[in-house]
């Protein structure tokens, strides 16, 4: 399994549409699905909540929850849809996460995260990984972290993704959760060397190849959040210097890629900014960016059934006409 480099689950980010948009910049990194509730896949609809395009992979599913029997039924059915890894999560601060009792609150019950380990791994062939937080409010202290990865590690899970910064419950937004509690990659860094056999993937304010590397050295993997998401093609530097591989495509081949899929989700029913909205960081950095963003947000809420509208855009990206203008 490849987790040197990942792309983090993230609410309203990570969605099919912008896992297909990924794909086509980068072959090598793992990608995650947003979390989705146990609950929500044994009482929904779970073709619509799980199914995904084979040309995702390879993909985990991420799932929210406590019941060690729900996660366990989700489990299976993740693995019947085609996905590479259940991935529980023990990291999101949400009030309205931590009120459902999943999320980063569970790090206070570690025999009960326990449970649903054991019971997700009886259900699935699929490696079943956490990714999970430092410590809560003011549990931060690494004795105290250690002892909580230690009592997952007896359910036989091999792979611990770490958001290097504790959670602060109730007090902070998910949003202040991402940048004021301080990061402490010496905590990842040490849980490495007193587990040199588990896989230990670290995870917070990672933004740059050069910060990658540094990791790199002292742990298994990295996992990028905000930084793939707003600055995609980070991924394709990402390809070049850390997986060797100098056939990254351009921006404007990856739009043109971009178009037949496109299509034939509008068949299906998709709304075009759905997908598109996920392209807006395409050309960060690059000279006219301005003029991408200005185009989409002009142009990419048209109704569904406009095709002809529709066809009109895409020929435009297509034959360059709004890529002139950015370099």
């Amino acid at each position: 399994m490849k987790r040197k480099v990942s792309v983090a689950p993230m609410m309203d980010c990570t969605d099919r549409h912008e896992r297909y948009f990924l794909r086509l910049i980068s072959k090598n990194t793992f990608l995650y699905t947003e979390m989705i509730v146990d609950e929500a896949i044994s009482r929904g609809n779970k073709k619509k909540l799980l199914e995904f395009n084979i040309n995702e992979k390879p993909v985990a599913l991420q799932l929210g929850g406590s019941s060690p029997k729900l996660l366990a039924e989700a489990s299976r059915v993740g693995e019947e849809f085609g996905y590479d890894e259940i991935n529980l999560n023990l990291g999101c601060p949400s009030k309205k996460v931590e009120k459902n009792r999943f999320g980063a609150c569970l790090m206070k019950e570690p025999n009960l995260v326990a449970d649903c380990l054991v019971k997700m791994q009886s259900k699935t062939k699929l490696p079943v990984t956490i990714k999970t937080r430092i410590g809560y409010d003011n549990v931060e202290d690494y004795e105290h972290f250690y002892n909580f990865i230690s009592i997952l590690k007896q359910t036989g899970v091999k792979t611990f993704i770490i958001h290097a910064r504790k959670a602060m419950l109730g007090k902070f937004t998910p949003k202040q959760n991402l940048n004021i509690p301080p990061l402490k990659y010496d905590y990842v860094y040490r849980l490495k060397k007193d587990f040199p056999n588990e896989e230990i993937i670290i995870n917070g304010g990672i933004k740059s190849v050069e910060e990658i590397k540094a990791h790199l050295e002292k742990t298994d993997g990295i996992m990028i959040g905000r930084a793939a998401y707003h600055t995609p093609y980070l991924l394709a530097e990402i390809e070049k210097e850390i997986f060797k591989n100098n056939n990254v495509p351009s921006r404007q081949h990856i739009i043109e890629q971009l178009i037949p899929y496109i299509k034939d989700e509008i068949k299906k029913g998709t709304r075009i900014n759905q997908i598109m909205r996920h392209t807006l960081g395409l050309f960060h950095g690059q000279n006219g960016a301005s003029h991408w963003k200005k185009y989409l947000s002009e142009n990419m809420c048209v109704r569904d059934a406009d095709v002809q509208k529709i066809d009109h855009i895409m020929d435009k990206i297509k034959y360059k006409k709004i890529e002139q203008r950015v370099g």
